[in-house]
């Protein structure tokens, strides 16, 4: 048996997995990321939080410490908001030099644990930047490991691009040889988080339990993206309240417009992407919330001249199972070169 921890910034998922087939056994999610480091100013929450995630599945499936060969993590557990942080590695990497350069941890050296911890390292974009050109600077710690696993569950056509619509949005390269090549990312989930919890417009989207979801209306999506492209992002935000006294609509239809300017506004990732030199001839994968992908799905076909089809992840299961097959993979490679 082995663990895999995939840590984000305000939750944790860890798996239970059996060696000889990497099967999951059982899962527990924390409600702890590195976020309660910025909150409580360290990371001992965190690391006390993992261990006890760790503890209850062991428990609840009649296993002991030494049961567990080693624990396998990455993502947001490998930042300096983490529990140690480790260098990301420069793209482009391919899966075999993500295992070659784990960082590993002996018995209760990292959590209060008797099993052995490795953690995978981040890829961040082979570039120099300057004042006058920021806009090769990106980086990414978790998104490899679920990379690796489209690679590896999907044999994708490459080179191919993924775009991670989660927190952030990011799109990842992938070229011809298999090797994440850079990423591009923007703070479009945590933005749009913030507006409907800490703004005022807040109260021009929010949706009564009575009211039936909107379903998705094009029309809604191609104004957002007009507005966004017009009169700049931070207006049409601004314009789903407006919208409320000024326009007969629902709750739900403010609420897709105000979901669309995120869209229309990520766009503009896609121009930098190319400049660096992304290309978009393989397979395109969109992966996270069904609803996310749909209008995104829209905007990208309207607005970009990206012909091939675009492959959709939003199964929740699915997804988690991107994170474990790449960690698994590489927990694979470590095991062979042992």
């Amino acid at each position: 048996m082995f663990v895999v921890i995939d840590s984000g910034s305000s939750a944790t998922r860890i798996y239970l997995l059996k060696f000889s087939d990497s099967r999951v056994i059982d899962k527990v999610i924390i409600t702890e990321g590195v976020n309660s480091t910025l909150t409580s100013g360290s990371s001992d929450i965190l690391r006390q939080s993992m261990a006890n995630g760790v503890k209850q599945l062991l428990a609840r499936n009649g296993l002991a410490e030494n049961d567990i060969v080693f624990i396998i993590a990455s993502g947001m557990i490998t930042s300096n908001l983490g529990l140690h942080e480790v260098p990301h590695r420069i793209a482009p990497a391919s899966i075999a030099e993500l295992a070659q350069h784990t960082v590993k941890f002996a018995e209760n050296e990292l959590l209060a644990l008797s099993i052995p911890v490795i953690l995978i390292p981040g890829i961040k974009n082979d570039t120099t930047p300057s004042w006058a050109n920021l806009r090769g600077i990106d980086l990414m710690r978790g998104e490899e490991t679920q990379a690796a696993g489209v690679l590896l569950g999907y044999q994708p056509r490459l080179p191919c691009t993924l775009i991670e619509l989660g927190s952030t949005t990011k799109l990842i390269s992938i070229n011809e040889q298999g090797q994440i090549a850079g990423s591009i990312t923007s703070l479009s989930g945590q933005i749009y988080a913030a507006i409907v919890k800490q703004t005022f417009v807040s109260s021009s989207v929010t949706t009564s339990a009575e009211e039936p979801a909107e379903e998705i209306d094009r029309d809604i999506i191609d104004a957002a993206c007009r507005s966004v492209a017009d009169s700049g992002f931070l207006r049409t935000v601004l314009m789903t309240r407006f919208l409320q006294f000024s326009f007969p609509t629902t709750a739900s239809q403010r609420k897709l417009f105000l979901e669309s300017a995120m869209a229309g506004d990520d766009v503009k990732l896609f121009a930098d992407a190319q400049q660096q030199g992304f290309n978009f001839d393989g397979d395109v994968f969109l992966i996270g919330n069904a609803r996310r992908c749909e209008i995104y799905q829209h905007v990208i076909q309207q607005q970009l001249n990206i012909d091939n089809p675009l492959r959709i992840i939003s199964d929740e299961e699915q997804i988690d199972l991107l994170a474990i097959t790449g960690a698994s993979a590489i927990a694979n490679i470590l095991h062979t070169l042992q």
